[in-house]
């Protein structure tokens, strides 16, 4: 694990604080850590959708088209 030094407001300090008591995280650095998580997945996730968006002609996902996905899945 790399370390790194972090300088936050004086008003800020306790916030961290208490969410990590309020989440049940073991430190501090592990809340941060999972922040830092999350902001990835999000960048992950908006990743897929633009590539979702760009990969050809838009299609109308009703509940018809939902009810043969399902069917072709089941299959």
């Amino acid at each position: 694990m790399v370390e790194i030094t972090l300088s936050i407001p004086e008003d800020l300090q306790a916030f961290p604080e208490r969410q990590t008591i309020k989440n049940g995280f073991g430190s501090t650095d592990d809340y941060l850590c999972a922040l830092l998580n999350v902001e990835r997945a999000k960048e992950r996730i908006e990743g897929m959708l633009i590539e979702g968006l760009e990969s050809g002609k838009p299609i109308e996902a009703n509940d018809d088209w939902w009810d043969r996905k399902r069917d072709t899945l089941i299959k």
